[in-house]
């Protein structure tokens, strides 16, 4: 699913306009992004919890010519599925 295609299903299930829908959806995305950023988990009853983790610096390879280099720690977004979602997968 595109996220045109989320935005349209959203309008019609609510009964509101596509304009409206989109910034519903772009206002949720905002939400989590500022929660994330700050170092906060975002948890939504019934669906899942949205989570910031770190990763740690490690030795890689390039694939292309085998030449071994160093990947940055950084920090990186992470879902995790609550048991109801999971359960109606």
């Amino acid at each position: 699913m595109t996220k045109a295609e989320l935005i349209s299903k959203i309008a019609d299930d609510a009964g509101i306009t596509k304009v409206a829908a989109t910034a519903a959806l772009n206002s949720f995305f905002e939400g989590v992004t500022k929660t994330l950023k700050s170092g906060n988990k975002l948890t939504l009853v019934g669906f899942g919890t949205f989570s910031v983790t770190k990763r740690a610096a490690r030795k890689g390879r390039n694939p292309f010519t085998g030449e071994e280099i160093k990947i940055k720690a950084k920090k990186v977004a992470k879902f995790k599925a609550s048991k109801e979602l999971s359960g109606k997968i």
